[in-house]
């Protein structure tokens, strides 16, 4: 078999010689196709080469267009997913109303996702990004058959933000900075309602609550909690949480520069 796939690439670079041999010019679906068979043989490269003579000395001819969505698809295939998402995007600005463009949009999302860290708790500046090109694809392309994908791909990356925002809600919560972690764990509801975390982030809003006091609102969230996730056992856990005695708001303070006090002189300048 190794030997047939490399029968068959010697033809189809030999097809620029064939092409002489026969006595006619190399066109430019010639060189197209020695690109898609290139590709296909994982040698970038030559491909990049191919298509991009296409694309530069041909753009008359609607072989180029073909030309411009491979040079795309051979830089996402070698794995430099920012040069896949530039020339996507190229392609879509050119090309707005163009029969593929549903696979154009779900590559650039990819490109991006592939480029975005696993951990939450590092920066997803390229989750978020993923997410906003993928928002609405079923809408603008309900017949594509990258839809169920699409979808799966925005879903994953939304879990994986929502995650990143419980993290830093537990963060705070470590530390009783109550007032902070309530805030991370009801934007996290608010953003991702349908998320992974959202149960745990209801759960950290009742135990925020009932550190502050508020016992009627810590029931309340839990009643929700149990309503809407019955069987998780987010429910246990905050059972036994506001089975303690509750806590109390703290006084507010006022807040003062650290280098600013009353009585405090500088040069030039009076006391404050």
């Amino acid at each position: 078999m190794r030997l047939l796939g490399l029968l068959l690439l010697l033809l189809a670079a030999s097809t620029s010689t064939l092409a002489l041999a026969a006595g006619r010019e190399i066109t430019p679906e010639d060189r197209y196709e020695l690109c898609l068979k290139y590709m296909g043989r994982a040698y970038y490269t030559k491909a990049l080469e191919q298509c991009n003579r296409v694309r530069n000395y041909h753009r008359d001819d609607p072989v180029s267009v073909k030309a411009e969505l491979a040079i795309a698809d051979i830089h996402y295939k070698k794995g430099d997913y920012e040069q896949a998402r530039l020339a996507y995007e190229d392609f879509a600005r050119l090309h707005p109303r163009h029969p593929d463009l549903d696979y154009v949009v779900y590559r650039v999302g990819m490109s991006i996702y592939k480029r975005a860290p696993r951990l939450a708790g590092r920066d997803q500046t390229a989750t978020r990004q993923a997410v906003n090109v993928w928002t609405g694809y079923r809408t603008r392309f309900p017949d594509s058959p990258y839809v169920d994908e699409v979808e799966e791909y925005w879903q994953r990356s939304r879990n994986r933000l929502a995650t990143k925002e419980l993290y830093i809600a537990r963060f705070y919560a470590r530390r009783g900075t109550w007032s902070a972690a309530r805030d991370r764990a009801e934007g996290l509801l608010k953003r991702y309602p349908d998320s992974e975390p959202a149960p745990e982030a209801l759960a950290l809003v009742a135990r925020s609550q009932h550190a502050w006091g508020d016992v009627e609102g810590a029931t309340q969230t839990r009643g929700r909690l149990a309503s809407e996730y019955p069987e998780s056992r987010e429910l246990v856990r905050l059972d036994r949480h506001l089975g303690k005695t509750p806590g109390e708001p703290p006084e507010e303070q006022i807040f003062t520069r650290p280098y600013r006090y009353p009585g405090m002189t500088m040069p030039g300048m009076g006391a404050y």
